[in-house]
């Protein structure tokens, strides 16, 4: 199996399994107070899958597509970043129960999907569009993310507690 496809593969593996984990849905998530448009859980995993897939198939894409060890590195170098903010989101909301400090982290997620969807446009245009689902969903969750501490007011240790 070539370096991209063994990447690709450990790359949504590491973000679906590591966030599955990270991702702990316990009396402390029920009880916060959510938009009436959330979706509901079960629909969270399925869409996780679908969009970290389409993320690897992209990645091997666009290595494919590059041209030279110097975009390769770039591609690389966006997908771990991007691997490294996608991986701190669920801690920071679910473990340590601290959904602001996940809202403040969340626009480097963005940031680096955003990233991806241009930049892998140069080496292959549909590996561009695969990261769309992505971008959408995380802008998305974004506001759900901020609609949730909206409602729920400040948090810290003395909440997390409780």
């Amino acid at each position: 199996m070539s370096f991209e496809v063994i990447f690709a593969i450990a790359w949504a593996l590491i973000l679906a399994v590591g966030g599955g984990l990270l991702t702990t849905i316990g009396t402390w998530y029920y009880e916060l107070k959510k938009p009436s448009w959330q979706p509901p859980d079960w629909l969270f995993g399925p869409a996780w899958t679908i969009i970290l897939g389409l993320g690897a198939w992209a990645f091997v894409l666009s290595w494919r597509g590059a041209d030279s060890d110097a975009d390769r590195t770039l591609i690389l170098a966006l997908y771990i970043a991007n691997g490294v903010f996608h991986f701190l989101w669920s801690p920071l909301f679910f473990t340590v129960k601290r959904p602001d400090w996940a809202l403040i982290e969340v626009p480097f997620l963005w940031a680096s999907v955003l990233a991806l969807t241009i930049m892998l446009r140069d080496f292959s245009v549909a590996a561009s569009w695969m990261i769309v689902p992505y971008l959408v969903w995380v802008s998305f969750a974004t506001i759900l993310n901020w609609k949730i501490v909206q409602l729920n007011g400040p948090f810290g240790s003395m909440r997390s507690e409780a």
